[in-house]
C-alpha cells in the first residue's frame, strides 16, 4: 500500500498549484481520502476530506480556494489550490482513512 503525493513547489502569493496523490494497492473509491499540511512548528492540520460518496468537506482556512477531487480511473486524489496565501506554506500530505499516509509534497508560498 502506497500513497505519493506530487505537485508541490515555490509559489507567489495569489497562484495556484494542485497536488497529486497516486495510490497502490488500495482503491481510492471504496473510502475517505484527505489531505492534512504541517507547517514548521506547528501540528498536522486536516485540510480537506472527499468521502466515498464524493462529499466535500475543508477547513475554514481553506474553504473557497480549494478543491479536492477524485480520479477513479487514475486512482489518485487531488488538491486545487487556488490564491494561495504565504500561511498556505506547509508539507502537504496524503491520507488514507486516518491510516496511511504518503510522504508529503512542500508548498512554499512567497509573499
Amino acid at each position: 500500500v502506497q500513497l505519493v503525493e506530487s505537485g508541490g513547489g515555490l509559489v507567489q502569493a495569489g497562484g495556484t498549484l494542485r497536488l497529486s496523490c497516486e495510490a497502490s494497492g488500495i482503491i481510492v473509491s471504496i473510502n475517505a481520502m484527505s489531505w492534512y499540511r504541517q507547517a514548521p512548528g506547528k501540528s498536522r492540520e486536516l485540510v480537506a476530506t472527499i468521502s466515498r460518496i464524493g462529499t466535500t468537506t475543508y477547513a475554514d482556512s481553506v474553504k473557497g480556494r480549494f478543491t479536492i477531487s477524485r480520479d477513479n480511473a487514475k486512482n489518485t486524489v487531488y488538491l486545487q489550490m487556488n490564491d494561495l496565501k504565504a500561511e498556505d506554506t506547509a508539507v502537504y500530505y496524503c491520507n488514507y482513512i486516518g491510516v496511511i499516509w504518503g510522504q508529503g509534497t512542500q508548498v512554499t508560498v512567497s509573499s
